[in-house]
């Protein structure tokens, strides 16, 4: 179990939100990283590996053109897999991971190329999907190196995000602090 899960279990569980995740390039890591943490089940939803780029579409709900266009490891797919597992399992927050692990290239993209994303009801900017974060990677190092530094990518970037999120009564005292209305 990493700082990072506990931190993730612990803001979600704080916040009163859940977490549903979507894994095609780790295959599983991320939902056993989350739920190695004691007292997860109160935050964690669940998990769907969808490894078959066809298997995205169905309980995903990923648009069947959308890995067609760009292939399966794309931003749109990412983010698209990270809100479609959100509303699949019901929870508040859905993060997804999409790339190429190795040994070999796939469609049309080099080993450690990747995608990792955060879907949720927290702000839309560059970058985005559909009320997210996508981030792309870029990483070296055998098979087993890119799956673990994508399960450390995508929580960190839950984390981020989690953590950036003010309530409706922080941004009012925030407000009120530095003199707005």
């Amino acid at each position: 179990m990493s700082s990072t899960a506990t931190d993730v279990v612990r803001l979600l569980t704080v916040k009163g939100r859940t977490l549903a995740v979507a894994e095609s390039l780790t295959g599983g890591p991320v939902a056993v990283e989350v739920t190695s943490v004691p007292r997860a089940s109160r935050a964690f939803r669940g998990s769907v590996t969808a490894c078959a780029t066809e298997r995205e579409h169905e309980p995903l709900g990923v648009d069947a053109t959308a890995p067609a266009a760009n292939g399966a490891v794309d931003a749109q797919v990412a983010g698209r897999m990270a809100v479609g597992v959100r509303r699949a399992l019901d929870a508040g927050r859905g993060v997804a991971t999409t790339g190429v692990a190795g040994p070999g290239p796939q469609d049309g993209r080099v080993v450690g190329t990747g995608f990792v994303a955060a879907g949720g009801p927290f702000g839309v900017d560059s970058g985005s999907a559909g009320g997210g974060k996508v981030e792309a990677l870029r990483l070296n190092g055998d098979r087993e190196e890119i799956r673990r530094e994508s399960v450390r990518s995508v929580l960190a970037l839950l984390l981020k995000e989690l953590a950036g999120e003010q309530t409706g009564n922080e941004r009012a005292q925030d407000t009120e602090r530095n003199g707005g209305f």
